[in-house]
């Protein structure tokens, strides 16, 4: 009897050792779920991101050019949606409360211009294109045609109604004081050999004024919103190389995010450039 006591203890004492010594080298073995390095393999393992959504602001023509780098954007896992506009103050605003992430329809001295006069701090991230302003009249077709005591129409805005001014300078129908450059007003006229008559209105309701006015000085989004193409239907307009580049504009505190930065790469690739020159034949000009 107490040999089989015996043996029954042996036999119980070697089933737990066994037992023990399989847990032992299942913890050892590397090819098991729970070691550090399965752990770390499954740490390693890319987990699917969702796409970073951008929020932009853009008058016509370039919320058509925002549109075209969509798809390749969302490629690079932004998803951009476009929200249009069609006045120049909103765009601003909205960057300026983080509604928008971004906005692309102006040049740089009208956000400076507004960053000054609203307390903004907005800044350019990119220049992509040029639209050169023109001036356009129902019934003119040179501008030899406009005759003493004609009505002028030009913007509103200082920067843009600064504009208009010294491309009427340069046609030789006014001259401006020396150095009133893109603030230039009326007040700044010191020669008006054809007495001009100017009216000031908002740049968006330009194309408006054409049946009530001679002559209106025009910013290329508006116009082509008019269909009115500036290659073919401007009496005269800027150079190619003029100087108020259309900038992507954003927040100090997301100007340098991928996101934003992918933005602007896209807006300056080859096929933006390719876009713009076949689309608007000259009436947009790309500046990189």
């Amino acid at each position: 009897m107490k040999k089989w006591t015996f043996s029954l203890l042996t036999l119980a004492l070697v089933l737990v050792l066994a037992a023990c010594g399989s847990n032992n080298a299942k913890n050892d073995n590397p090819a098991a779920g729970n070691t550090p390095a399965a752990e770390n393999n499954a740490a390693n393992t890319p987990a699917t991101s969702e796409p970073v959504k951008l929020v932009v602001g853009a008058t016509v023509p370039h919320a058509d050019i925002l549109k075209f780098i969509a798809p390749a954007l969302k490629e690079e896992g932004v998803e951009l949606e476009v929200r249009e506009f069609t006045d120049y103050v909103q765009p601003n605003v909205q960057v300026f409360e983080k509604q928008l992430d971004a906005n692309y329809f102006q040049h740089q001295p009208y956000l400076d211009e507004q960053n000054k006069q609203n307390n903004f701090d907005l800044v350019s991230v990119v220049g992509v294109h040029v639209e050169p302003m023109g001036a356009y009249s129902k019934n003119l077709k040179t501008a030899e045609e406009i005759a003493d005591g004609a009505k002028v129409a030009i913007p509103n805005d200082a920067t843009n109604g600064g504009r208009a001014l010294l491309l009427l300078e340069k046609q030789g129908l006014i001259k401006l004081k020396e150095g009133a450059g893109i603030m230039a007003t009326k007040a700044d006229i010191t020669e008006n050999s054809k007495n001009l008559k100017f009216i000031e209105a908002d740049a968006a309701m330009l194309p408006r004024q054409l049946e009530e006015v001679d002559l209106a000085l025009i910013n290329t989004n508006y116009a082509l919103e008019a269909d009115l193409n500036p290659v073919d239907d401007a009496l005269f307009i800027e150079d190619a190389d003029s100087p108020y580049t259309n900038i992507l504009v954003s927040r100090p505190d997301n100007k340098d995010s991928e996101a934003i930065q992918k933005l602007a790469k896209a807006l300056t690739s080859p096929d933006v450039k390719k876009f713009i020159e076949d689309t608007y034949k000259g009436a947009l000009v790309p500046v990189f």
